[in-house]
């Protein structure tokens, strides 16, 4: 199991050799006009993430918070 985050917001290891950048700005495209609420409850009631996945990636969120403000 990788990087719930990273895999939540559909990174694909490759090496290293990705633009991070470029993947978000992909990943903020394939998001616009959706309700990310609606996403992250598909993906839980689907079983591609677990509630404890989902538990970290949220936990990991509000740590990184404070870096955004």
């Amino acid at each position: 199991m990788g990087n719930p985050l990273f895999n939540l917001l559909g990174g694909k290891s490759n090496n290293g050799s990705g633009n991070m950048l470029q993947q978000f700005q992909q990943f903020k495209k394939q998001m616009q006009g959706v309700n990310p609420q609606e996403e992250v409850q598909k993906l839980l009631q689907s079983g591609k993430i677990s509630q404890a996945q989902l538990n970290k990636v949220q936990q990991l969120a509000q740590q990184m918070q404070g870096l955004f403000k």
